[in-house]
């Protein structure tokens, strides 16, 4: 939607709002609009928390209201008219504000922000992950003016943090009378919005106050980065920044307009510290998450985020892992020094490669091996699926993030210790069984099948199947489980636990 009126950001009114940008903005309001004043004397009968909210915003001190942010043209899909004698017969709104609109004043963060990850949540429409809440969890018995039917997990679940494609409802006349219910309300980080659009600031910035110090809080992250498969806030809650910050909230200064770790604050860092926030080298706010993350977590195989940036064909893909990394040592050289940073990084890097060659790499290739050895070829119709995907969706992202955010204990026993237990007890005696099942087949295609499935698995268990084509490196560390370990690191581990006994006692 296009603007009648933005407001000028500037001066301190304003600043604190993040490094924004002022380019689209033509002139300042001198004062509130007659429409903005019309919108809140109603909605103060009916609304009072919301122009309360907005009474205390940064927003209310520029003559920033209602009207300007709402405020539509007739063309816009979704614009309507709204109370046409209080305020105007010819001055349609809509109820999204979307980034589109707010690039009016905010261009640079809105730019920044449609290029990352973020922007591009609702990409999980069409995923794996979807297809689980749609289909294996839900049904088609939800259903609205604008939807032939949605399960009712999508739309309470995986759309609310990652976004709906919101539907616009109009009459016989073609006028616009709301938004479907199935698609909003909604604040999804990807939402797609009816202006064409992605995503939603008030996923982060939350209406109609714009918290800066809300927006700061790693409760914010929470709302979505939580939980089995991607428990950012637990393993942050758990690590000594988490703990420093629940202790010290009181000295995090975080309404503070400049906020740079190290001259404003020293006490903890919070997400946003991390992935978003002003260095002294790193002058302005980023609202790309992705440009200090050297490692893409998300699939079942690590990998660099430009690699992951490439296939979504963003910007990032230009953007290597290495320039990534430096840009976060930077943020952590305000607190740590040069040595404590880098060893962290070689911990991380050597969680990373354990989990991809020892669990990541192989599990795959015996997973695509398998499936045409399986009863029924549809996705989790089948006990395996759900053990492959639980070991690298929720175990094997549990232990990377862990890794990446000091979490010891989710790196660990709900991490590394989980992929293990189901790699051993319930993955490959699976896959043992399908063989079994199919390696004397009166179908070809199935013996034919097993049996490339047995020699791939005899391959992983007795550490000779090459993880790394071109460097030949090879899959280590499962000879304990066929009982050949070399005697030599046999002995090794004898010892240590002789060592361990003799200092420790016996009942340690």
């Amino acid at each position: 939607m296009n603007r009648r009126i933005c407001a000028f950001i500037a001066g301190v009114a304003l600043l604190s709002l993040q490094g924004v940008s002022i380019a689209s903005v033509d002139a300042p309001p001198k004062k509130l609009s007659e429409e903005t004043k019309a919108c809140v004397a109603c909605h103060q009968k009916h609304n009072q928390g919301i122009i309360q909210q907005w009474g205390d915003s940064k927003h209310y001190g520029a003559s920033v209201g209602c009207y300007e942010c709402h405020a539509a043209d007739a063309s816009d899909v979704d614009a309507f008219i709204h109370e046409p004698k209080k305020v105007g017969k010819n001055k349609p709104i809509s109820i999204i504000v979307s980034p589109k609109d707010c690039s009016n004043c905010h261009g640079k963060e809105v730019k920044e922000y449609t290029e990352s990850r973020h922007a591009q949540g609702g990409r999980i429409l069409g995923s794996m992950d979807n297809l689980l809440a749609e289909v294996v969890e839900g049904n088609t018995a939800f259903k609205t003016a604008a939807t032939s039917g949605e399960s009712a997990a999508v739309v309470n679940g995986c759309w609310q943090c990652h976004g709906s494609e919101v539907k616009v409802l109009k009459n016989d006349k073609g006028e616009v009378t709301g938004l479907d219910p199935a698609t909003w309300p909604n604040t999804g980080i990807g939402r797609l919005n009816p202006d064409g659009s992605r995503g939603s600031c008030t996923a982060c910035h939350s209406r109609h106050n714009f918290s800066v110090a809300l927006s700061r809080h790693p409760e914010n992250c929470g709302k979505c980065h939580m939980g089995p498969d991607h428990p950012q806030y637990e393993i942050y809650t758990e690590s000594k920044h988490g703990i420093a910050f629940r202790a010290n909230v009181k000295e995090m200064n975080l309404d503070n307009p400049k906020w740079i770790a190290g001259d404003d604050y020293d006490a903890a860092p919070t997400c946003a510290t991390c992935h978003m926030s002003t260095t002294k080298e790193q002058q302005g706010v980023t609202h790309d998450v992705g440009l200090r993350i050297s490692w893409t977590n998300r699939p079942a195989i690590s990998v660099r985020p430009e690699i992951s940036d490439a296939k979504m064909g963003l910007p990032g893909a230009d953007i290597k892992w290495d320039e990534r990394r430096d840009n976060m040592k930077d943020v952590c050289s305000a607190c740590h020094s040069e040595a404590f940073v880098d060893g962290f990084y070689v911990q991380y890097d050597g969680l990373i490669t354990l989990y991809n060659n020892k669990f990541a790499i192989p599990g795959l290739a015996l997973y695509k091996a398998a499936k045409p050895l399986f009863k029924r070829q549809i996705k989790f119709a089948n006990k395996i699926d759900f053990v492959w995907f639980e070991i690298w969706h929720h175990e094997g992202r549990r232990a990377r993030h862990g890794a990446s955010m000091q979490g010891p204990d989710w790196t660990h026993w709900h991490g590394v210790y989980e992929v293990s237990k189901h790699f051993y007890s319930e993955y490959i005696p699976l896959l043992e069984e399908l063989i079994e099942t199919n390696i004397h087949s009166k179908d070809a295609k199935r013996k034919k099948a097993a049996k490339n499935l047995t020699a791939m698995l005899d391959q992983v268990l007795n550490d000779e199947f090459v993880v790394n084509e071109k460097t030949g490196e090879k899959s280590t560390g499962h000879l304990w489980f066929t009982g050949k370990m070399s005697d030599d690191k046999a002995a090794a581990r004898q010892k240590a636990v002789r060592d361990f006994k003799s200092r420790y006692g016996e009942n340690q």
